[in-house]
């Protein structure tokens, strides 16, 4: 019985520098870059405002960075599922701004358990996004025109439930407040899931490895599987250090980074993922291969509105309390950028919930760096603007490489 093979494009790491820069050029000129433009643009933007401020890279900086991101990351993370099906949800910021308001009226107004009035905040969250899934599966009308009109009509509920004041306050040490200002202050939590992290990735690494091996198609080397691994492991434990000079590691981002990585594999191990972007990248032959395409289209409006609310959810918590303004404003263009920008194609298809992480990086690196140079807001929304269109032009141009290619 003959070896089983070695993926092709990896036998360049025998090449040493010379295979590995070969393969990077074949990979640029088919269009396959990944997550490397959002990973450079993050570097570059660093190291730009650590030059203007040398209170950019601080643990302090970093640390509130981590959980600025988590609120509107967590919408994100939602909107990727339905970018994945070449379709748009308008109305996720609005639906955050609805729950909140759900939550802070059960919880302080009723008088309702935290646990139980999330879960039902949550819950609220699934219908308002079954639907938008019904409408748009199984009516027919255009994904942007339902949740376009979901954008006007949970507004108007969000501020109905919040009532004539308008605002209401979460008690700043309860258990909601709580999600966002706890910190696991001993070190061995951020070392200790640094190294769950890495240990993780190399048994699932090694596993799969094992299982293509084993059914005879191509695999990766162990090199390359060790290479990856060390990347990851400075990565994490240099987050752990950091995050471990100031507070210690933020249950916010605790909950995000589970939420990313959850996400991420049932997308890419399970065959309810596989189906979205069947979907995502040909309805007809999706439909063929005997994929529900109602069901994927409506369960995916579902887990975005469900991610909706836990976004609404950590946004009250951030400032302790529910408002008109919770949800509202630029949530929903942030949330949709963090997606795109993070790598997640318009097109359908193509993505992964890290793009969600990415993105909400490089969004809260730009407002953080330019919060500390004192920059106005308008300037802000500019420069945000100008890295979400060379996100979608690095979007369209690696698609057309990629047909020209014939990998598309």
């Amino acid at each position: 019985m003959s070896e089983s093979p070695v993926d092709p494009r990896l036998v360049v790491s025998e090449q040493g520098l010379t295979g590995y820069l070969g393969e990077f050029r074949r990979k640029v000129k088919g269009g396959e870059l990944g997550p490397l433009p959002v990973v450079i643009g993050l570097i570059v933007i660093w190291l730009v405002f650590q030059s203007l401020n040398s209170q950019f890279l601080s643990a302090q900086n970093l640390s509130n960075l981590s959980v600025d991101i988590v609120p509107t990351g967590l919408i994100s993370v939602g909107i990727v599922f339905v970018l994945l099906l070449g379709e748009i949800d308008l109305a996720a910021g609005a639906v955050s701004g609805a729950c909140a308001a759900v939550l802070a009226v059960l919880n302080v107004n009723m008088g309702m358990s935290p646990g139980l009035a999330i879960l039902l905040a949550v819950a609220v969250g699934a219908v308002l996004g079954l639907i938008h899934g019904f409408f748009f599966a199984k009516i027919g009308v255009p994904s942007f025109v339902v949740t376009l009109a979901g954008f006007l009509a949970w507004t108007g509920f969000q501020l109905w439930v919040l009532g004539p004041n308008g605002t209401i306050n979460l008690p700043s040490d309860g258990f909601v407040a709580g999600l966002t200002s706890t910190y696991f202050i001993y070190v061995i939590a951020a070392y200790g899931l640094a190294a769950l992290g890495v240990a993780g990735f190399l048994a699932v690494s090694l596993i799969g490895n094992n299982r293509r091996r084993a059914a005879g198609i191509p695999y990766r080397t162990t090199g390359d599987i060790v290479f990856r691994t060390v990347v990851l492991a400075v990565v994490a434990f240099g987050a752990a250090y950091i995050l471990n000079l100031y507070q210690g590691l933020p249950l916010a981002l605790l909950i995000f980074l589970v939420v990313v990585v959850g996400t991420d594999f049932v997308l890419r191990r399970t065959r309810y993922g596989r189906s979205i972007f069947a979907v995502g990248g040909n309805i007809e032959a999706a439909r063929r291969a005997g994929i529900n395409v109602p069901f994927i289209r409506i369960s995916v409006f579902v887990i975005s509105g469900s991610f909706a609310a836990v976004g609404g959810i950590f946004a009250a918590s951030r400032i302790s309390s529910a408002s008109q303004a919770t949800g509202q404003s630029n949530v929903l263009l942030m949330a949709i950028a963090a997606a795109v920008i993070g790598g997640t194609s318009l097109f359908g298809g193509r993505g992964t919930t890290y793009s969600a992480l990415l993105g909400m990086l490089v969004i809260q690196s730009i407002a953080s760096g330019m919060a500390l140079q004192g920059v106005s807001n308008s300037i802000q929304f500019m420069v945000t603007g100008a890295v979400l269109l060379a996100a979608v032009v690095i979007d369209s141009i690696s698609r057309r490489s990629q047909k020209a290619a014939g990998r598309a």
